[in-house]
C-alpha cells in the first residue's frame, strides 16, 4: 500500500495516469494498474529499480505507446496514439532528456541545441542563434557552443542534451536517468540545473532515476516503483526517507537484505542441480 496518499499538492495535476496497465506483450505485465498524479510546476522522481517500468512509463506519457487499458491525461486531454495532430501538439509541449544524451555526434553543440528550434519553428536564423546561446547559457556552456559532440565530456554532454531539452520553452520536462554515467560533481551540477530550470521557467518535471541521494535532494515528490509495475509508496522525500514500510526502507537506504531480492525467479536448486539432472 502507497506510505500516504496519491495525491500531491495540486488541485488539477498537469499529468495524470489513470488505472493504467501495460504490457509489451502478453506474457509479461510491465505496469498493473497504476494510478499517479503528476503536479504543475514540481519536480517529481520516480524511483525504482531497472526493469520496473519507470521508462515505460515515460514513453506512455510522450504518445510512443498506448496502455492496454487506463487513461493517461495530459493536463486535462486523454492522449490518443492514432491522433497525429494531437500528439504532434503536445509533443511541441514537452522537452525530453534522454538516458545517455541521443546527441548529434556529427553536429556542433550548437546545431545539437539549435535542431528542434529549425525543426518545429519557422524562426529566422538570427533569433535562433540568440535562443540557442541563451539556453547554452543557461546550462554554463555558452563557451562550448562551437565544439564538436565528440570533444565534450559526458557532463558537459548531458547538459548539452539538457540545453536541447528546454530549447523550445517545454511546459513539461521529462528526465529518463539523468545522472547515469556521472561523476560526483557532474551529477550535483546536473540536479541543481535541473531545480533551477524547474524554479526559473514554472516547468513540470518529471525525474526518472534510482539514484536515491540527487532525488531526494531536489524533488518536491517522489514516486517508489517496485518489479511487476506496482507503486509501493509515494510522498515527500521526508516521508520516504522516514518510511518504516520494509521495502521503502530497503530501497532507498540502499540495504542488501529486504524484500527486493537478489534472484530472479527460478526453481529450486535441487530441481536443476539434483542427483540425476545430468545422467
Amino acid at each position: 500500500m502507497p506510505t500516504v496518499s496519491p495525491e500531491p499538492m495540486s488541485d488539477r495535476p498537469f499529468i495524470e495516469i489513470d488505472h493504467v496497465t501495460f504490457g509489451y506483450d502478453s506474457r509479461r505485465t510491465i505496469l498493473s494498474d497504476i494510478s499517479l498524479r503528476f503536479a504543475r510546476g514540481k519536480v517529481t522522481a520516480v524511483l525504482g529499480g531497472s526493469g520496473c517500468g519507470k521508462t515505460t512509463l515515460l514513453r506512455l506519457i510522450g504518445g510512443v505507446h498506448a496502455p492496454g487499458s487506463g487513461r493517461v491525461v495530459f493536463d486535462g486531454e486523454e492522449i490518443d496514439t492514432r491522433n497525429k495532430q494531437q500528439l504532434f501538439r503536445l509533443r511541441r509541449r514537452l522537452g525530453m532528456l534522454f538516458q545517455f544524451g541521443a546527441l548529434f555526434t556529427d553536429l556542433t553543440v550548437f546545431d545539437n541545441v539549435a535542431f528542434p528550434l529549425r525543426e518545429m519553428t519557422d524562426l529566422p536564423e538570427t533569433l535562433i542563434r540568440d535562443i540557442v546561446l541563451m539556453k547554452l547559457h543557461a546550462v554554463g556552456l555558452r563557451g562550448a557552443a562551437g565544439m564538436r559532440i565528440s570533444e565534450v565530456s559526458g557532463g558537459m554532454a548531458r547538459r548539452i542534451a539538457l540545453a536541447r531539452a528546454i530549447a523550445l520553452d517545454p511546459e513539461l520536462i521529462m528526465y529518463d536517468e539523468p545522472f547515469a554515467g556521472l561523476d560526483l560533481v557532474s551529477m550535483g551540477v546536473t540536479a541543481k540545473l535541473i531545480r533551477t530550470l524547474t524554479d526559473v521557467t514554472g516547468a513540470t518535471t518529471l525525474l526518472i532515476s534510482h539514484d536515491v541521494p540527487q532525488c531526494m535532494a531536489i524533488s518536491d515528490w517522489v514516486v517508489l516503483m517496485a518489479a511487476g509495475g506496482r507503486v509501493v509508496a509515494q510522498g515527500t522525500p521526508g516521508q520516504l526517507m522516514s518510511s518504516q514500510d520494509p521495502e521503502v526502507r530497503q530501497f532507498v537506504r540502499g540495504e542488501p537484505d529486504g524484500p527486493i531480492r537478489f534472484h530472479y525467479p527460478a526453481p529450486e536448486v535441487s530441481e536443476d542441480f539434483g542427483p540425476g539432472r545430468h545422467a
